[in-house]
């Protein structure tokens, strides 16, 4: 859950710290006011790049802008399963992070004036990546135009797999295993020709790097060599130059910081307030004492050397070359010196016997043909029982006699491992026809951006009570202004919906619609203001009556009517 989100210097935002509860959390303010810059701020966390460009972002006069967001989870299946990905991607984590109480995960991301992008989880740096992926397990942002996650098929299995609480991961293991002896045996099923082509390129390439006695660091210390040893000559009569001016010649700079060093020293003796320059000066002399020496060492071993510079150049190139075959860098070279010494000595001393693979490998398949069997049998259950809860679903949210199918058939591919994907043996298909009479077409040809964001709430409230709990937790929904078009009449039942999401998963809710924003259980303020003659973004939770006004001023701006202020009570039930 998305506890506290804090923006600085971004768009219109100076400064803000926006706290959110539980439930549903209702964003309301004028158009204009930088609801906008809230969800483009979340996107942003989520790894998103910034629409227009990243420093489009940055408040003007501004160095970075930056988001953050504070999310905690308490022990569940989520907290479980971002416990998981931690250990996976950014292992030390963990040692700051318990799934077995309450966790703390804060995402954060800058962004320069410059227009490039940081990301730290925890405080620790992240790729842009790894962000990205976790925060895709924490929230996710659903407007009138970003329903591309529900059109692929992958999340339409999955949103059936959560309502039927059917066990996808026992699958996958089942059938990680499986393919780990099916790769196994088919190497081993490869012609012995095969195998030793195979081990001589292994060997020739294994070789190859060990002979080039990779070095860590070397590239650095070569190219700071080769530096010198292009410019020797150059650099040899600058540095004699300058060793003259400071130490070598007649009245050097050192002889003078010398005698004055001398003679303030004398006077400090007498004159006590002249005791702290003449210890600053004393220090002065030490150090420019230590930089000649230091110069003088550098400079004797300043010589053009032809023979090495060409030995360097050739080592370079050496390296180079072997990066671009390679396609890797130098530490990746080393790293693959050792792989291929590995897979080598898999391919040379592995005995096991075909026969007995072969026998293990069926009877893992059998495994994995049962557990997608099983996965098959538990979708169909599903398929008709989701398809008629979200056609009433949808008849609630204004889109009476649409029609909305879950199709499910086999799995293509000529190979088995094809055939048995990542979550069985099945595909998944949702169809609509979004009028009456209409004939059903898969949902991302027909659907618009209204159309899928309803369908989306449609959905979303259909797991939200269904019997399924691994279809929700403690994550967090943001619907941007997907109640837009809805007319007033079907705004109390698209309310009626993101409550009872809410129940089980926190939503944020960008909302033009007073209904909406009173049956919130946190209501939030965007307004835009005038401070030192810039405009920013300022964001105030609202309770009480400053709630009922701004709910009555939703209702055609009537926060001045009493019958407005009245009708804004009644919808809060106060």
């Amino acid at each position: 859950m998305l506890v506290e989100l804090t923006i600085r210097d971004f768009a219109l935002v100076d400064q803000l710290t926006l706290g959110f509860g539980s439930g549903l959390n209702a964003i309301t303010g004028e158009t204009g006011a930088g609801k906008s810059t809230l969800v483009a701020a979340l996107e942003v966390l989520a790894g998103a790049r910034p629409r227009g460009g990243p420093r489009e972002w940055v408040r003007e006069g501004a160095a970075r802008a930056t988001v953050e967001g504070r999310f905690v989870l308490t022990s569940g299946p989520l907290a479980r399963r971002v416990s998981a990905w931690l250990a996976e991607h950014l292992p030390a984590i963990p040692e700051e992070w318990d799934d077995d109480e309450e966790g703390e995960l804060v995402l954060s991301r800058t962004i320069t004036a410059e227009g490039k992008t940081r990301a730290h989880v925890n405080h620790r740096p992240a790729t842009k990546r790894a962000l990205a992926e976790l925060a895709s397990l924490l929230f996710e942002i659903h407007g009138q135009n970003d329903h591309q996650l529900l059109l692929e098929p992958a999340e339409q299995l999955r949103l059936v797999d959560a309502m039927g609480a059917l066990d996808v991961d026992g699958y996958r293991r089942a059938r990680g295993e499986w393919r780990r002896l099916l790769e196994r045996f088919r190497e081993l099923q490869a012609s012995q020709r095969e195998r030793k082509h195979l081990l001589a390129d292994l060997r020739f390439q294994a070789n190859e790097l060990e002979d080039a006695e990779l070095g860590e660091g070397e590239r650095e210390k070569l190219d700071a060599e080769r530096q010198v040893l292009r410019s020797a000559e150059e650099l040899g009569h600058e540095l004699g130059s300058l060793l003259d001016d400071l130490s070598e010649g007649e009245n050097t700079a050192l002889d003078r910081v010398r005698s004055a060093e001398r003679s303030l020293s004398r006077w400090g003796e007498r004159v006590v307030s002249l005791e702290g320059a003449a210890g600053d000066l004393r220090e002065t002399l030490a150090h420019l004492e230590e930089a000649c020496a230091s110069l003088v060492s550098f400079a004797d071993s300043v010589e053009a050397n032809p023979s090495r510079l060409e030995a360097i150049e050739s080592r370079l190139a050496e390296l180079d070359r072997l990066v671009n075959k390679y396609g890797t860098d130098d530490a990746g070279l080393q790293e693959l010196a050792g792989e291929l010494r590995v897979r080598i000595a898999e391919l040379e001393g592995h005995e096991e016997s075909l026969d007995g693979l072969e026998s293990d490998v069926a009877s893992k398949r059998e495994e994995v043909a049962s557990a997608a069997a099983l996965l098959t049998r538990g979708r169909e259950k599903v398929r008709k029982r989701l398809g008629s809860a979200v056609e009433g679903a949808l008849a609630e949210l204004g889109m009476e006699g649409a029609a909305f199918e879950v199709v499910l058939a086999a799995r293509d591919g000529d190979d088995e491992l094809e055939r048995f994907g990542p979550r069985g043996a099945d595909r998944i298909e949702f169809l609509l026809g979004a009028n009456r009479g209409e004939p059903v077409k898969p949902l991302r040809h027909v659907a618009s951006g209204g159309e899928a964001a309803r369908i989306m709430l449609a959905l979303r409230s259909v797991l939200a009570v269904g019997p399924a709990p691994a279809g929700r937790g403690e994550r967090t929904l943001v619907f941007d202004e997907i109640d837009a078009g809805v007319g007033g009449h079907l705004a109390p039942k698209v309310a009626s919906h993101l409550h009872v999401i809410a129940e089980g998963d926190q939503v944020l809710c960008v909302t033009h619609l007073p209904a909406i924003a009173a049956a919130a259980d946190h209501h939030l303020k965007v307004q835009k203001e005038i401070v030192a003659g810039r405009s920013r973004t300022a964001v105030e939770e609202l309770g009480g009556e400053r709630r009922v006004l701004e709910v009555a001023d939703m209702i055609a701006g009537g926060a001045g009517h009493e019958t407005a202020r009245a009708e804004a009570r009644r919808l809060i039930g106060k």
